[in-house]
């Protein structure tokens, strides 16, 4: 007890610590040789309707909140195909290098359409060139509904809808074709899938070990609504006569009756989370978020955050727009009974409270113990690898109309630049990986590295780091409208001359983003250099 002690006041007062805490957080991250933390289901979307939001844009999300996810993004061009080709279907590979490595995990070959789709090619990928794009969550389920027969896991799922499909729905029933006949093969996961009309939630599960299939259920988000996934299954009692507002695949009743989930004799209603993903429902690091995203669209229903079921929707007090959206995935509960925030103030010998310089809202688990902070999972996730809010818009063309603000590593300490969807390539350091290791060529380091110094002197440093991103965020977003209106203008006229000048932008944009994260994180490193 004594020598534990004696560790831990060392641990917190001395100067040794503070190197050993930037060290251990810089280096552990992504370092070949160090284990990594486990691999957690910690993703977080966000789905709007187009009367949900400021100017009738529909909007999902993904916060990839991984230790392993890959960092290069790179844009697929359309292609068209002969009729004898194949398409493989590779494994979930998550540590290559770039976009043009070999990938030698090919699980199996499907027939290739006609034509495939240009998308933006994240770790899930994004959006497409019809403006179609898509948010995640992974929710696991029960692990006897998972089925090693299948050969389609959920990145691959994302990247076969966005090649072959127009719409949420034409997206969702593809998803079905797929999996009945190639079976799928992953955990239990949620896409919120947007169009320029329509937002749609829609969760998928195996069919069971040694099947091959799937089976899953879908409810549209009103068009007034905001909805929320935070890795639990959501959807309740599904209405399958309501066709504008419910799918389903043909196994759903018959599958939990199978299985012995559900028993309609019982006269209970059939509840989709509840057959095949009930321990979800139970846990707090997922309905805190939900209550907290929700809470905060719509805070006169004074929603408890104890509760173990929420609105599945909720029409938001006031519109949302981008950046508001944005807000929220920065959110670590301040102002509630959870703040995470208020373990960075300590209270000196008259009782005032003072700054603590080393303590970080974000600290891993271990560090939270030697702090005796009591740890939540925050919306705001520091092992973000990156988080995309997506545009969609039926009065634009799709080249223009479709619209994803990305940024790397945690949400909190980076700003997030437009990738339109008609852009033809991404910039050179965002096709460079990042997982074997620190690279000065690769744009997600030059953003993690300022976001992990932050973690040991988070209020000092932020204060330095927010000037920078809201400086970024703000010219991006006031300059949208005056690029679009030039974007549209050279699109009657020429469409490619359009596709050119809005790939340029978002190019330059990015890459002026990059290079203020460099230097800025030079700077961190110059200005606090005493604190090492």
């Amino acid at each position: 007890m004594h020598r534990k002690a004696r560790t831990r006041k060392f641990v917190l007062g001395g100067s040794l610590a503070v190197v050993l805490l930037v060290f251990f957080i810089i280096g552990s991250a992504s370092h070949p040789n160090v284990q990594p933390q486990p691999s957690v289901d910690s993703c977080t979307s966000i789905i709007v309707g187009k009367e949900a939001s400021v100017d009738g844009s529909t909007m999902t999300s993904h916060s990839c909140d991984s230790h392993t996810d890959r960092t290069w993004i790179n844009v697929v061009p359309h292609k068209s195909h002969k009729p004898e080709e194949k398409c493989k279907v590779y494994f979930r590979a998550k540590r290559t290098k770039g976009p043009n490595d070999p990938d030698k995990f090919v699980l199996g070959e499907i027939p290739q359409v006609q034509e495939t789709y240009s998308y933006i090619n994240t770790a899930y990928p994004v959006m497409n060139e019809h403006q179609l794009a898509i948010g995640e969550t992974t929710f696991g389920g029960r692990r006897e509904l998972r089925s090693k027969e299948g050969i389609i896991s959920a990145p691959e799922l994302y990247r076969l809808i966005l090649e072959r499909a127009q719409t949420a729905r034409e997206a969702i029933k593809i998803a079905d074709e797929l999996t009945k006949k190639y079976g799928y093969r992953d955990y239990g996961e949620c896409f919120t899938f947007a169009d320029p009309n329509e937002v749609w939630h829609f969760e998928i599960l195996g069919p069971g070990k040694g099947k091959v299939g799937a089976v899953w259920a879908a409810q549209r988000i009103p068009d007034d609504h905001i909805g929320v996934s935070a890795n639990a299954s959501r959807i309740r009692q599904i209405d399958l006569e309501d066709e504008e507002r419910f799918m389903a695949s043909d196994n759903v009743y018959s599958l939990a009756e199978e299985m012995g989930w559900w028993d309609p004799e019982e006269g209970k209603p059939f509840e989709f989370c509840y057959a095949y993903a009930p321990k979800t429902r139970k846990s707090l690091y997922s309905r805190r978020r939900e209550w907290r995203v929700l809470s905060l669209l719509a805070p006169s229903l004074n929603l408890n955050p104890h509760s173990e079921n929420y609105p599945f929707s909720v029409k938001p007090e006031e519109k949302v727009s981008v950046r508001d959206v944005l807000k929220i995935f920065r959110d670590a509960y301040q102002g509630t009974e959870f703040d995470m925030t208020k373990n960075l103030v300590k209270v000196n010998k008259k009782g005032e409270p003072v700054k603590s310089p080393v303590a970080s809202p974000f600290l891993n688990s271990e560090w939270k113990k030697l702090f005796h902070i009591k740890r939540e999972r925050t919306i705001c996730a520091p092992y973000a690898t990156y988080l995309q809010i997506t545009q969609s818009r039926d009065w634009l063309p799709d080249v223009i109309g479709g619209v994803v603000w990305l940024g790397y590593d945690n949400p909190a300490t980076t700003p997030h630049t437009p990738f339109y969807c008609g852009i033809t390539r991404m910039p050179d350091s965002y096709r460079v990986g990042g997982r074997s290791g620190f690279n000065r060529d690769c744009a997600w380091w030059s953003f993690r590295r300022v976001s992990k110094l932050a973690m040991f002197r988070w209020q000092d440093m932020t204060q330095d780091i927010e000037k920078i991103w809201k400086e970024i965020e703000k010219e991006a977003f006031s300059k949208q409208e005056k690029i679009e209106e030039k974007a549209l203008k050279l699109y009657k006229k020429n469409p490619q001359k359009a596709r050119k000048f809005l790939t340029q932008y978002c190019v330059q944009v990015a890459n002026q983003a990059v290079k203020a994260y460099w230097k800025l994180g030079d700077n961190l490193w110059t200005k606090y250099a005493n604190y090492f």
